[in-house]
């Protein structure tokens, strides 16, 4: 697995380092190890008809994306069917257990630590999709660090402020064929997402790398990154839709002036 020089990464699935379990494995691509401190990404693949368990999370908040598989998701009780792109949030003081059917399941979890002061949410949202689409940053053309490249994409707001989370969040991104997150910062965040469908490009290190499903990037603050999709794919035929998802922890009260909404906790 690569090593963090504080810059930045991107993380290939196939460089994932697994540690096996009767349940299943899981991995780490960002956390300490990487020099992450704020954010950990863990990849929890469960066996099929098996049971992963995190346990009572004091102080902690984590989300879900579910990339592969089904099954069940429960938070503290509460259960949740999950299929690909299903999505849960699991608020700190709560317990959170992913259950994979016939199929197994590849799951996705963020995790952060409180750091003391923050507002916690009223009734936070629990269950999601990386399709819901109630509230979205239209035709982003980055936050002011760099001049905008393309056509602007979309964004979906699924875990956020405005849905009670305190501290994380869940975006997703859906890149059609020209379009593209263009490069920003975020100056007091961690940025760790995800691709989970279609070909595209993520920004680090000055330049736009190809990455397929499952692939991580990692940004520490100040750190330049985007996202976006080719007009056209290898062949030079029409290409799919890019999608992408993740956020900066904390959440960058930025993105939500962006989209014109409040960034005060519910």
């Amino acid at each position: 697995m690569p090593v963090s020089d504080s810059k930045g990464c991107i993380i290939r699935r196939s460089e994932f380092a697994f540690s096996s379990f009767d349940w299943g494995r899981v991995a780490e691509p960002v956390g300490p190890a990487m020099g992450a401190e704020l954010v950990k990404l863990n990849v929890v693949e469960v066996a099929p008809n098996s049971v992963w368990r995190l346990g009572w999370a004091f102080e902690e908040e984590n989300t879900v994306v579910v990339l592969e598989g089904s099954g069940h998701g429960d938070v503290t009780g509460e259960r949740f069917a999950l299929e690909r792109k299903s999505s849960l949030y699991s608020p700190t003081g709560r317990t959170l257990e992913l259950a994979a059917g016939e199929a197994g399941m590849t799951a996705y979890v963020w995790r952060t630590k409180l750091q003391g002061g923050e507002k916690l949410g009223d009734a936070p949202k629990i269950s999601g999709a990386l399709s819901d689409d109630d509230v979205q940053l239209r035709g982003f053309s980055g936050l002011g660090e760099g001049p905008a490249e393309g056509q602007g994409a979309v964004m979906n707001f699924v875990f956020w402020p405005g849905t009670g989370s305190a501290r994380l969040c869940l975006h997703c991104g859906m890149q059609e064929p020209g379009q593209t997150f263009n490069v920003h910062i975020h100056p007091e965040s961690e940025e760790a997402f995800i691709a989970v469908e279609g070909l595209g490009q993520l920004y680090m290190h000055d330049q736009w790398n190809d990455v397929t499903a499952g692939d991580v990037l990692f940004a520490p603050p100040g750190v330049p990154h985007g996202a976006r999709k080719p007009a056209t794919d290898e062949q030079g035929e029409a290409a799919a839709t890019f999608v992408t998802c993740g956020g900066p922890t904390p959440f960058d009260p930025a993105l939500y002036r962006a989209a014109g909404v409040s960034a005060d906790v519910k």
